[in-house]
């Protein structure tokens, strides 16, 4: 049997919102169909075939539960690319916002400032729930350009938020 993608694989619709329990049972349901622990006596190419199963809705599972890589995904296979090299990738006015914002950090940073640390943490947060929510209606009204744009940014502010948590864990390791 052949899936053309992973919301084909999971039995859902192609698009950005999605019903997580829907998704998690389809998961389950899967994995307890094609277990490998269920074809131990059932032969070498059962059991092979059945741990491809299990680690190709693995690969799904963790692509669609996640709403970043869910977003990637959908633009790719609906043929539209990132194409995050590009220079013009992210507009000026976000540059900008970056700018001020590696600004802060390296002044939290120096200063060791948890405090202003854990405030920048928050407005990113913030700034990431609405980015999120902005992505997932311009893919569920297929306007993928758009959302193209708005993907980048939040590829932006999740390798933002990573280095704000490895400087709160370089802060908590040196008090």
């Amino acid at each position: 049997m052949q899936f053309p993608n992973h919301f084909a694989l999971f039995g859902l619709p192609e698009q950005f919102t999605l019903d997580k329990a829907v998704l998690e049972e389809a998961y389950h349901e899967i994995q307890r169909v094609v277990h490998p622990d269920r074809f131990g006596m059932a032969g070498d190419a059962a059991l092979r075939s059945s741990v491809q199963w299990a680690s190709r809705a693995n690969d799904a599972y963790h692509v669609l539960r996640d709403p970043l890589k869910r977003a990637i995904y959908l633009c790719e296979i609906k043929g539209v690319p990132l194409d995050t090299d590009a220079v013009s990738a992210v507009p000026p006015d976000f540059v900008l916002e970056q700018i001020t914002w590696r600004e802060e950090l390296d002044v939290a940073r120096v200063e060791k400032d948890t405090e202003a640390l854990s405030t920048l943490s928050a407005r990113l947060w913030e700034r990431k729930r609405a980015l999120l929510q902005l992505i997932g209606e311009q893919l569920d009204r297929k306007d993928f350009l758009s959302a193209v744009q708005a993907i980048r940014k939040m590829m932006f502010l999740d390798r933002f938020s990573d280095e704000i948590n490895r400087i709160f864990d370089e802060m908590e390791a040196t008090s």
